[in-house]
């Protein structure tokens, strides 16, 4: 079992618990550890009848090795992995552990976690349920404060903005200044930080790959190569598009989305006081929280569901189209505003028009307090009800 997801997510604190006198806990991080598997890969396996092995990113032909092994002997659970990194995105690893290998991801604390709430919206949604909360709506300033906390178990320790986003800003440098090193070659380190506020900026929109090549000074491939590296450190997200042969004119370019609001809210230095003076700053922030507490959901669904965005050539557009294998359709669209009018409605109604009977319902969250309908299958609803519903 290989268990990824973003450094201080909660992965070691999980695994540990797995641990016994057969099964030991090893850990990558450990300089002589490391050592050990990189010099002799195939030793340091087969010197293991079962371990739980720890930021196995660090020597990713570790992997090769582990596959011989469960090869061999087919026991199940005899190996428990974590890693900070999406390995089985590289070809090698991915294409050989292929069925051998159950994975489960770990993103930071998703706010039904933090609550101790079932977080069932998803599966109510699809089971055709409309939007209900169970409990008080979080909206105005305590839900911006949920926002800009994000779901880091370490960030949400420290009780102060200030240190919450000094947290953030010495995690960033640790991942970009080393972890990226373990799983690829990046010819120029100094351009991560700047890339990763550049990208911050651009959260919530359609990736421009030659904007950014243009402003960095390097070529849109390697660009491209460095954001899909950021990707695999569960930094980032990139949204693909949705699209249906029944409506032409569709945007098809990826939409782009950090994977923690409260990461985000530092690279672009929000807090609460300048959102409170500019509420305009507030809507990439709550459109990558929603996202990211979506996709958090989706790792505990019942109903497996794939997320893309919707945006026609003529700016409608829908933030979350949820789509599950029988190919039904449940739509989000997220706004920061409290008050919304017709034409906030017109992505979901489009939406509904492109994938006809397969449309469940569309739902807009927002910074309000109760659920407002719009039509027979779209309601608007407050951000909350990813947890209290």
């Amino acid at each position: 079992m290989l268990v990824v997801g973003p450094r201080q997510a909660g992965k070691t604190t999980l695994i540990r618990q797995f641990v016994s006198d057969d099964r030991p806990y090893l850990t990558l991080d450990d300089p002589a550890t490391f050592n050990r598997a990189k010099t002799d890969p195939v030793e340091f396996i087969r010197s293991l009848n079962k371990a739980v092995i720890d930021e196995i990113q660090r020597a990713p032909e570790l992997m090769m090795v582990i596959k011989e092994s469960v090869d061999r002997d087919t026991s199940p659970g005899r190996f428990l992995l974590t890693g900070s990194a999406n390995v089985m995105a590289l070809p090698k690893v991915g294409d050989s552990l292929a069925g051998r290998i159950e994975i489960i991801t770990l993103l930071p604390l998703s706010q039904a976690e933090i609550a101790g709430s079932a977080g069932q919206m998803i599966d109510r949604l699809f089971a055709g349920e409309g939007p209900a909360l169970q409990g008080s709506a979080l909206f105005g300033n305590p839900l911006l404060e949920v926002v800009l906390r994000g779901g880091y178990p370490e960030a949400l320790r420290r009780r102060s903005a200030t240190r919450r986003s000094a947290w953030h800003q010495d995690y960033l440098a640790l991942v970009l200044d080393r972890d990226v090193r373990d799983i690829a070659n990046v010819e120029q380190f100094d351009k991560l930080p700047i890339l990763m506020r550049m990208l911050g900026e651009q959260a919530g929109q359609l990736v421009n790959i030659n904007a950014l090549s243009v402003a960095l000074g390097i070529s849109a491939p390697t660009v491209q190569r460095y954001v899909t590296i950021l990707e695999r450190m569960f930094l980032l997200r990139q949204i693909r598009p949705w699209f249906s042969n029944r409506l032409s004119r569709l945007i098809k370019s990826p939409k782009l989305h950090m994977l923690d609001s409260g990461l985000l809210a530092t690279l672009r230095d929000a807090n609460t006081a300048n959102i409170s003076a500019d509420r305009s700053r507030l809507g990439p922030l709550l459109e990558s929280f929603v996202v990211s507490e979506v996709l958090k959901s989706l790792t505990w669904s019942q109903t497996r569901a794939d997320l893309s965005h919707f945006r026609t050539k003529e700016q409608d557009e829908v933030d979350i189209v949820l789509e599950d294998w029988r190919g039904r359709i449940v739509g989000i669209e997220v706004k920061a505003a409290a008050t919304l009018r017709p034409k906030d409605f017109s992505g979901l109604q489009k939406l509904q028009a492109a994938a006809g009977d397969k449309f469940v319902q569309g739902v807009i969250l927002h910074d309000h307090d109760r659920v407002t309908p719009f039509s027979e299958k779209i309601r608007a609803a407050p951000v909350s009800l990813l947890w209290q519903m």
